[in-house]
């Protein structure tokens, strides 16, 4: 296993500890969780630095690490529509977006094709990150940088499927 594929294999198990801080009782759950919650989002940036640094970049890789991405943003979402501080509405579109994606990937597999993260999607990434820390801390700006992410997913998705029109159109 390389290095890459280690931490992001650690960012997927730190997701249950997330759930589990940021459900708990604790006077500080909140926070736990949200810092728990940022250092799996650094580890994003981490394991795509390792691979490049290391010339350890997969295919495996390519295809784990969005996924990684896509279950600790569904964990977040899922409990901060529970919390009420993310509208039901952008969790479903938030969520549908990424599951349509990897769809869109795993059709691009077959074909042997993979299809990488493009600039809108690290964007769009990073910016649900920052907005999922800023909703679990209750900052003021959190909705807005929420709004931010929706547009950015949208337009994301968007990107993927037009320049994978390919697949589809023969």
């Amino acid at each position: 296993m390389t290095l890459a594929t280690a931490i992001t294999f650690a960012r997927i198990l730190l997701i249950p500890v997330f759930m589990l801080l940021v459900t708990s009782p604790l006077q500080y759950g909140d926070t736990a969780a949200a810092v728990i919650f940022a250092i799996a989002a650094l580890t994003d940036s981490l394991d795509g630095y390792a691979a490049r640094m290391r010339k350890e970049v997969t295919r495996f890789g390519q295809l784990i690490d969005p996924l990684a991405d896509k279950l600790l943003v569904t964990a977040a979402l899922f409990t901060l529509v529970e919390m009420g501080r993310v509208s039901s509405w952008v969790a479903i579109l938030i969520v549908g977006r990424e599951f349509a994606v990897s769809g869109l990937r795993i059709v691009a597999a077959v074909e042997g094709v993979v299809i990488p993260a493009s600039t809108l999607g690290k964007v769009k990434t990073a910016l649900q990150m920052v907005a999922i820390v800023a909703l679990l801390l209750q900052w003021p700006f959190g909705p807005f940088l929420m709004i931010l992410a929706t547009v950015f997913t949208v337009l994301s998705g968007v990107e993927y499927f037009y320049n994978s029109r390919g697949l589809f159109l023969g």
